[in-house]
């Protein structure tokens, strides 16, 4: 399969919506939607967030892997760290205005000293080959422009994403929070 990375573009806000919601897994969505909402309405708060322009999960923080039907088929989603309050303040007011939540006491899952991988997901039925390991390639080409190293925080227990991560350079610096779940903090160096 060819595939071809290219900057998102808008129209790519529901994939990168869905990508965040796959990438932070169910208990943070359910978590997020509460009692008074649902899952559509998690979704539609990330795409709104997607196609902002200034926000942590901007299209303009984001990678799309198109495959060679043409169809946009994976994610990753990337910022410079030093980024990462100014970003995130949308997250903060959008979460209270659509889900009526207050996020306080989140912790900081990137510093000012990395370009962060934030999201990366591939649709399931085109895992398997090599578009996770194509979209992490561009996001370090992406990254040495700011010269800085490329981190990422993976999940203790996903073995599959930490053998991905580790196959391509990365290797564990430490330990950092993620909604309130210690993760294993990976870096790469140029």
């Amino acid at each position: 399969m060819e595939i071809q990375i290219i900057d998102s573009r808008k129209c790519d806000a529901p994939l990168i919506a869905r990508s965040i919601m796959e990438a932070v897994g169910d208990d943070i969505c359910q978590s997020l939607a509460g009692d008074n909402h649902t899952l559509s309405d998690v979704e539609r708060l990330f795409v709104i967030l997607a196609e902002m322009d200034d926000s942590q999960y901007s299209y303009r923080n984001s990678l799309t892997a198109i495959g060679d039907d043409g169809k946009a088929v994976g994610v990753c989603v990337s910022y410079d760290g030093a980024m990462l309050h100014e970003l995130r303040a949308a997250f903060f007011i959008n979460v209270e205005k659509e889900l009526g939540i207050k996020m306080d006491g989140v912790e900081d899952e990137t510093d000012c000293c990395e370009f962060y991988i934030d999201t990366l997901a591939v649709l399931p039925e085109y895992r398997g080959k090599g578009i996770a390991s194509a979209l992490i390639k561009a996001t370090v080409d992406k990254a040495s422009a700011v010269g800085k190293p490329v981190g990422l925080l993976v999940d203790k227990d996903n073995i599959m994403a930490r053998r991905l991560y580790e196959n391509l350079g990365f290797r564990q610096v430490g330990e950092r929070p993620f909604c309130h779940v210690m993760m294993d903090h990976l870096q790469i160096n140029m």
